[in-house]
């Protein structure tokens, strides 16, 4: 027999048996201090005793048999098509088997994400009773969107260099000469256990919007009377007024795509260890990437706190962005609309976790959610009213998505006079500005999913309705800096080069059979 005393079993020793954290622990711990000073020195019979009183832990939570159930909200088309959504659906069958989440959805953007078992896909949402999941929304935390009308002041390349000095992208942050300093920074939040040390690291990446399919896009839009209908309708009276006011017919729209940078990585590496360890006491045989907090006790509360806050950073970084482009052309805000896609959202008991997917439901108000679809460079970004179809998990998607990997895209254009030409016909008549370095063949429109498509599935399937559209005049993009992952590939070999260009070859040949064989249908 060890002796005990009424200070050898913490806390710890008991959340590490599968008790709950909260006020029951503490009084088992007291408990257990006053059988330890009666004499009861024997481990295995003290745990015996407090169990025979307060109970025996909870059983150890185990994967699903089965995965919860999901919808799919997305029609495949063509090989890469079905590939696509056989990966897709393999990842979600994985991560649905969690006993935390209650049900899922992919959209028509829908991809698969490398990273091991459990990752959600791109273009998926799950909802999860009172936990948490780090790997759920990703370590971009609040990848969103945020809009600004303005009236137009000059030309758009001269908008675009003026926006090229507003903004930052690339890896690394901002020098330390050119910080943008914002209210944000000065939140009493620091002592968040998540939040902890990373105030210096906010401040440098503050109007910073990294790299990959981050970008700034500026675009025009017609304010007509539909519009403005369909907005009063649907309870923004003040919105349609703000827009109506300007008394021309067309407007300037800005619209950046980033998330929380160097800031919301910490706080998502610091959330997904906490989740690991949590998930490793209370289950077993649950894969790293479906780990959860509890959002009723130990970590989760605080975890909850500082995504709000990454949140607010995120939203206050946009308006960095566009407060220093409207000064700089003279401008001021019409209106501003914006909307998160890589986060976590409480309803009731529920929180619902998008990874590139739009909240669609209705606000606390009763609104329906109005949201940004961006589709690619070369097509309209549209402007929605989210449906709050329950089917779906009540989101749209958060884009077009990919239909194959980036890797794979360059091997279908695996010489640089292939992907100028590509890059060239699909961008003709914008411009497009490429911050870092040469032009990235991967974030071109040859990269993602048909837009029209996509839009069509959007309204079939009743995820939101378009209520208006951004027509593209440019946009801004990182491109290929040679220093990212995304920008790194295998050397191919002279014979890889040349099978590529011979299934070039033949792809294009059934193409224009096929293209004959429609063309002798109209005849």
């Amino acid at each position: 027999m060890r002796g005990l005393t009424p200070c050898s079993l913490g806390e710890s020793d008991l959340i590490e048996l599968g008790y709950p954290t909260g006020p029951g622990l503490e009084e088992m711990l007291c408990r257990a201090g006053e059988l330890a000073g009666r004499g009861v020195g024997d481990r295995k019979y003290l745990l015996k005793l407090l169990a025979r009183e307060f109970g025996a832990p909870p059983p150890r939570l185990v994967p699903r048999e089965q995965p919860a159930p999901w919808s799919e909200a997305l029609e495949a088309s063509g090989k890469d098509g079905h590939e696509n959504l056989y990966a897709v659906r393999r990842q979600m069958q994985a991560l649905l088997r969690s006993p935390v989440i209650t049900g899922g959805v992919i959209l028509p953007d829908a991809c698969p994400m490398g990273g091991g078992e459990a990752v959600i896909p791109v273009g998926a949402a799950v909802a999860a009773e009172n936990a948490i999941i780090p790997s759920a929304h990703s370590s971009d935390i609040c990848c969103s969107m945020f809009a600004t009308f303005y009236q137009e002041r000059c030309g758009i390349a001269e908008e675009l260099d003026v926006l090229t000095d507003s903004t930052r992208f690339g890896q690394g942050h901002r020098h330390l000469d050119e910080l943008v300093p914002d209210p944000v920074h000065d939140e009493p939040v620091w002592d968040n256990p998540f939040l902890t040390g990373l105030r210096d690291r906010a401040a440098l990446h503050m109007a910073d919007q990294g790299d990959g399919n981050h970008f700034a896009f500026i675009g025009e839009i017609d304010v007509e009377a539909g519009l403005l209908e369909n907005l009063r309708d649907a309870g923004y009276g003040d919105l349609a007024g703000s827009l109506a006011a300007v008394g021309s017919g067309r407007l300037r729209v800005l619209i950046t795509h980033h998330g929380s940078r160097g800031l919301g990585a910490h706080v998502f590496k610091r959330g997904q260890i906490a989740a690991e360890k949590h998930t490793r006491r209370v289950s077993k045989g649950i894969p790293d990437a479906a780990a959860w907090l509890d959002a009723r006790s130990g970590d989760g509360p605080a975890y909850w706190e500082a995504l709000q806050y990454v949140a607010r950073w995120t939203k206050a970084n946009h308006r960095a962005i566009h407060r220093r482009f409207l000064e700089r052309i003279g401008a001021s805000a019409v209106a501003q609309i914006g909307n998160e896609h890589n986060f976590v959202w409480k309803r009731g008991d529920v929180f619902y976790h998008g990874k590139g997917a739009t909240p669609a439901w209705k606000d606390e108000t009763g609104r329906p959610m109005l949201g940004w679809i961006p589709l690619n460079m070369a097509a309209p970004v549209l402007l929605v009213l989210g449906a709050d179809n329950p089917e779906y998990l009540s989101f749209a998607p958060h884009g077009a998505g990919r239909e194959i990997s980036r890797t794979a895209l360059r091997r279908r254009f695996p010489t640089p006079d292939l992907r100028e030409y590509e890059i060239a016909r699909s961008t003709a008549g914008l411009d497009v500005r490429w911050y870092c370095g040469k032009p990235d063949l991967s974030e071109t429109p040859v990269a993602y999913k048909n837009a029209t498509q996509v839009k069509e599935q959007i309204e079939r399937f009743g995820l939101a309705r378009v209520i208006a559209e951004v027509r593209p005049l440019g946009c801004i993009m990182a491109g290929d800096t040679g220093r990212s992952w995304r920008d790194r590939e295998e050397e191919l070999t002279p014979k890889q080069i040349r099978q590529i260009a011979h299934r070039a070859e033949r792809r294009k040949t059934r193409q224009s059979l096929h293209d004959i064989d429609d063309d002798s249908e109209g005849f």
